[in-house]
């Protein structure tokens, strides 16, 4: 079996084993792959490319097509242990409703992204005055799905503000943890668990 992405492998980890998970833009199921193999967790999966679906279907996932941004309604509450969003959220069109629907259908949430205040993005709009083309962000401006330009203290805000519980955070930084201090500058992903 491939290596999870890093985010992916933090949440593996930290998925209870028997419990039941919802990934949501779960690509080709490499995550669903590794938690049902692992971990013994009924996973399920929500993707939009149906490439992807079809790839995952045949590793024998049970995933369906659809959108986070329309589909989530649909699901009932509290119908998973764990709901879980790595690297979708800014490429939602309402990334506030899709987190109300990921802490309404699961009684816990994993959320990865990209942190756009990393130290070599903000270095590339400094000197190159140009959106950055690198190794984590490989898309150019016009050609990424990535619409909302989301920070590490943009998401701790946007939690605080609507009073979800942050269980746990992990920073990392070139696919290696790093330390919360300064995380904002330093890391160039992140990984919550969150509740309400």
């Amino acid at each position: 079996m491939t290596p999870l992405r890093p985010d992916l492998a933090i949440i593996a980890a930290n998925v209870a084993p028997g419990s039941s998970a919802l990934d949501i833009g779960c690509g080709d199921g490499a995550l669903m792959v590794a938690l049902r193999d692992e971990r013994q967790v009924d996973a399920r999966g929500l993707e939009l490319d149906a490439g992807d679906v079809s790839r995952a279907v045949t590793r024998g996932l049970s995933v369906v097509q659809g959108d986070a941004d329309t589909d989530l309604a649909s699901y009932p509450d509290d119908s998973f242990d764990y709901a879980i969003l790595s690297q979708t959220l800014q490429t939602t069109r309402r990334p506030d409703q899709v987190m109300d629907h990921l802490l309404r259908i699961g009684r816990h949430a994993f959320v990865s992204f990209p942190n756009f205040a990393h130290w070599r993005v903000r270095l590339s709009l400094l000197w190159g005055g140009r959106m950055p083309v690198t190794s984590n962000l490989p898309m150019r401006w016009y050609d990424t799905p990535n619409i909302h330009h989301l920070t590490v203290d943009d998401f701790r805000a946007f939690v605080k503000e609507r009073g979800i519980a942050v269980e746990q955070a992990w920073f990392l930084s070139g696919g290696s943890l790093t330390t919360a201090a300064a995380a904002n500058f330093r890391a160039d992903h992140a990984v919550f668990l969150l509740s309400r």
